[in-house]
């Protein structure tokens, strides 16, 4: 069994971008700016875009935060986002979710131009994605490919099971994996809350990637010896015995189904880690598509 680490992959993959950034600074050319706005003070946000900032500014790209109250109206919020969309020198922004309940969250995603669109949630970028185009992949699902990709993971004629059919991780990772070429070339189901003898279908799969945020779903007897196992669920179980009185876990009982495994994520330190970095890759892709123009 071998460990997918994606801490230290994200690791590699920000001092890949580090040097990028280096070499835009000795051309005199513009670094990469990224934007994250930030509603309220939701605390689980606030720790997010923190990591963002800092990886930011380990990197070398410029960043701002716009924090933004609670009590802000949609109105208002669309209105902000208009100004960010038209700022030169802004190369890409991320709206955090979830965002107050007065605000519908789709309309504001929709809101955010495509070229600056670095999460890859608007339609123009899902399309484009699904197209095989050049565009902003999500970044989490980007991580796992990337995840799959460094460490020569086979998926060509692998049969591959997604469990969750989410627009952020799960329908992006089956279209992914069923695309031509590397990391892709994938057989692909997609399972979600109503398919029926889930195991039927783990445990005929070479990869499954499960984002259903239910501790411990996936057990040993759902899945065959030499199975390729991504977890993107992360759930806070509560745990008395543990200092924080809270332990993170994911979708898979990891200590059981790792002995079946020949690759696993670990949670945390698997999938989480790789999400910020690609949204950095992204930030550099929407920085040169803008130079490029």
């Amino acid at each position: 069994m071998q460990l997918l680490d994606g801490k230290k992959t994200s690791e590699d993959i920000k001092q890949e971008i580090a040097a990028e950034v280096q070499k835009m600074k000795a051309n005199g050319e513009k670094v990469p700016h990224l934007a994250a706005v930030l509603v309220g003070n939701n605390g689980a946000s606030l720790t997010y875009v923190g990591s963002k900032v800092r990886s930011c500014e380990q990197i070398g790209f410029e960043s701002t935060l716009v924090s933004l109250p609670e009590t802000i109206t949609e109105s208002e919020l669309l209105a902000k986002i208009a100004d960010l969309n038209e700022d030169d020198n802004l190369d890409g922004f991320i709206v955090q979710l979830p965002l107050p309940k007065h605000i519908n969250e789709e309309k504001i995603l929709m809101a955010i131009h495509p070229d600056k669109d670095v999460d890859g949630f608007h339609p123009t970028n899902f399309g484009k994605m699904a197209l095989e185009m050049e565009t902003f992949l999500p970044a989490t699902p980007f991580g796992i490919m990337q995840l799959l990709e460094r460490y020569k993971v086979e998926t060509a004629g692998k049969h591959t099971v997604v469990i969750g059919r989410s627009h952020i991780v799960g329908r992006p990772m089956s279209i992914l994996m069923s695309r031509k070429g590397y990391p892709g070339d994938s057989t692909v189901t997609l399972t979600h809350s109503r398919t029926k003898n889930i195991e039927e279908y783990t445990k005929n799969a070479d990869i499954i990637i499960t984002a259903l945020g239910v501790p411990n779903y996936l057990k040993a007897d759902m899945v065959k010896d030499g199975v390729v196992v991504i977890d993107v669920g992360i759930t806070r179980v509560e745990d008395a015995s543990h200092p924080k009185g809270y332990v993170i876990t994911g979708d898979v009982d990891f200590d059981e189904v790792s002995k079946k495994s020949s690759f696993i994520t670990p949670v945390p330190g698997g999938v989480g880690p790789m999400t910020i970095a690609m949204l950095l890759q992204n930030t550099l892709l929407a920085r040169q598509i803008r130079a490029r123009k």
